[in-house]
Formats: C-alpha cells, sequence, structure tokens
C-alpha cells in the first residue's frame, strides 16, 4: 500500500466515522471508549485535531502539559470532546481530502490513527466496523517500527504474534494468531483484541496483562 493509497482508506474512514457520530443517540456518546479516560465524544474530536489545531492551541496545550506529548493530546481531545457533538462531526466530515500532518508524524500515523480509533468508539457501541486487512497490516507494521508510544516488542515478549488473515507476524515465542485488525488492536494495547481470538482462559489473562 503506497501513501495515495493509504489516504483513501484514511478519508473513507473519515466519512464512515462521521456518518456513525452522527446517528449516535446522546448517552451513546458518553460511552467509555477503548481508550482508558476517553469517551466516544473525546475520541471522536481527537480524529480532527492534527489537522485542525493552530499553532497557539498547541503551544498553550503543550505548556500545560509540561512537555508531555500523551498528556497534550489527551487534554486537547477532551476539552474539544466538551463541544457540541454536531461540531465535532462537522470538524471531521472537513478534513476528509486533508494531507495535513501534525508536526513529527508521517503518512501511516493518521492511517493507524484512524483505524484502531474506529475500534475506539465503535465496539463499546457493539458496532462492527470493518478494517482493510492490507491497510492493517502496513498500520501494525508501523507500530512495530515506530515503538513509541505503544512498545509491542517490550509488551508481548516471549509470544509471536500472528495474522491469519495476510502476510504479517512479529515476535518470537507462543503463538498467538487471529485477524490482522486484531493484531493491530494488541499492537496498540487494546485487549478487545482478545475478543476475536479463540483462547484458553488461562492465556488470555496473561495477555490481558499485558494491555
Amino acid at each position: 500500500m503506497d501513501r495515495d493509497q493509504s489516504w483513501r482508506i484514511i478519508d473513507g474512514h473519515r466519512a464512515m466515522l462521521a456518518d456513525l457520530l452522527e446517528s449516535l443517540a446522546p448517552e451513546q456518546w458518553e460511552t467509555p471508549s477503548l481508550c482508558d479516560g476517553w469517551r466516544v465524544r473525546d475520541v471522536g474530536a481527537h480524529l480532527s485535531l492534527a489537522a485542525t489545531a493552530g499553532t497557539g492551541e498547541v503551544l498553550r496545550a503543550a505548556v500545560a502539559a509540561r512537555g508531555n506529548p500523551d498528556r497534550m493530546i489527551r487534554d486537547v481531545s477532551i476539552a474539544r470532546g466538551r463541544r457540541p457533538t454536531s461540531e465535532i462531526v462537522s470538524d471531521l466530515r472537513s478534513i476528509i481530502g486533508s494531507r495535513r500532518l501534525a508536526p513529527t508524524t508521517f503518512w501511516r500515523d493518521p492511517l493507524l490513527d484512524i483505524l484502531v480509533h474506529a475500534h475506539d468508539i465503535a465496539r463499546p457501541l457493539g458496532i462492527g466496523v470493518e478494517t482493510p486487512p492490507e491497510a492493517a497490516r502496513v498500520a501494525a507494521d508501523w507500530v512495530w517500527q515506530r515503538r513509541f508510544p505503544f512498545f509491542p516488542a517490550r509488551r508481548f515478549r516471549g509470544f509471536a504474534l500472528v495474522a491469519d488473515d495476510v502476510d504479517w507476524s512479529r515476535g518470537k515465542g507462543e503463538e498467538i494468531s487471529g485477524p490482522i485488525a486484531s493484531m493491530l488492536l494488541l499492537s496498540t494495547g487494546r485487549a478487545a483484541g482478545l475478543d476475536d481470538l479463540d483462547l484458553d482462559p488461562g492465556l488470555r489473562g496473561q495477555l490481558e496483562l499485558r494491555t
């Protein structure tokens, strides 16, 4: 998958998630997402952050977060998530076609972001989302190559994650196999990736401790 193909996937997911969010009842917006401490509305607001944040907003948030990038992203996303839901949806629709990247990021980062956050939003609501296997493979490769902030090689030391729908595997040890979308979720610290796997309860417990 090249850069242009990736952006087409990103735009398709932006449109799909805007439609999904627009269809939600008020109480669904308040549902805890797969991101610890983030509601569905916070994740929805986060999705447009990189393409719409101004320099002043970023600098103020960086100072408030004392230079901690994870805290800065969390604080800004939650602050933006307090806005009316119509604005959150409008922002997401407005960036369809945008190729703007956040500083220090590359084109694979928004691909990874949108694929994983689609599950962060949809799964707690009992809604299924399709993850293109080839796009998920590129994103999973990027997680393992980039390492920060998920450090999957360290987290899954002693295990081999193996996709059964595309040619992809990482790690060495006891084999854990399943769809590449599940491997992507596990690689980014989402225990929900285990839901699609047929695992012994004891092994599942071990893996849950690593996500």
